[in-house]
């Protein structure tokens, strides 16, 4: 069972838990949040019970590959958002990051403090060798997210995400343990 918190100067990043299906369902049904989100909006709040029993599922693994965590303001464990590391093949000894957060918390640089803390969390505790993100080439929030992480773009790939405004480009973002 993984039982890892990682916490921050204002953040604690917890394990998601069925407890946390309604402020799931409401983040995934938002519609700033779904502009560049491929899963789309969920039809029911059981089609966000199956995605986050799956996420549950993989958390809890005995040889976890993927992790999802709940984002959490350390005063008052109020849940702002998720972030997630999902790991590659192990001979590459690399994964790819992403996060979701509610509009009420963008541009507090809560997005920036999390994804530098599962950064860290990837190379020093999961001892990975590179980290990657994509994200649509309209997201201007996400890619300000990124490169403040550190992260440096490496690839546009074409037409490759599909949104509900129809197939976007991506830009592919990695950081290197050595940098």
């Amino acid at each position: 069972m993984n039982t890892i918190i990682l916490k921050t100067e204002r953040l604690i990043l917890r394990p998601i838990t069925l407890l946390d299906l309604d402020y799931v369902h409401e983040l995934h049904s938002l519609k700033e949040t779904d502009e560049f989100n491929t899963l789309g909006i969920p039809n029911n709040i059981e089609e966000t019970k199956l995605l986050l029993e799956k996420w549950i599922f993989e958390n809890n693994k005995e040889l976890a590959t993927h992790f999802t965590f709940a984002v959490e303001l350390n005063t008052g464990n109020q849940m702002i958002g998720l972030i997630g590391i999902n790991l590659g093949k192990v001979k590459y000894k690399n994964a790819e990051v992403w996060f979701k957060f509610h509009k009420d918390h963008w541009n507090k640089g809560y997005a920036t403090e999390a994804l530098k803390e599962i950064i860290r969390f990837g190379f020093e505790e999961l001892n990975l060798h590179r980290i990657e993100a994509g994200c649509a080439v309209g997201n201007i929030g996400s890619i300000s997210v990124l490169e403040k992480t550190g992260m440096t773009r490496e690839a546009h790939t074409r037409k490759l995400l599909p949104l509900s405004s129809g197939w976007s480009d991506n830009y592919g973002y990695a950081i290197l343990a050595t940098d």
